[in-house]
């Protein structure tokens, strides 16, 4: 995914980055080098946004409830595969 220009950060990384970006769990250039990625970057906006969405609401729905070892990890990797189905298309 890409906009096709240039940038400081490449767009994979920042969508690797978007969980520690949206919860605050990095260093103040890296959160600056991303915000400015996701402000000249519109298909990696619009990956964020769904990002933000799917957090929003896991938070509402289970923000109180410990979450089981690994669901993390699990819930990335089928984005990931979801993803690369609609890109392989």
């Amino acid at each position: 995914m890409s906009c096709g220009k240039p940038h400081e950060v490449p767009c994979t990384e920042v969508l690797e980055r978007v969980y520690s970006y949206l919860d605050g769990e990095m260093d103040q250039m890296s959160y600056a080098q991303v915000k400015l990625h996701l402000e000249e970057c519109g298909p990696c906006l619009r990956e964020y946004g769904l990002e933000e969405v799917i957090k929003r609401l896991v938070h509402q729905h289970c923000g109180h409830e410990q979450v089981p070892v690994g669901l993390r990890q699990r819930v990335l990797a089928t984005i990931e595969a979801v993803r690369a189905q609609i890109e392989a298309g």
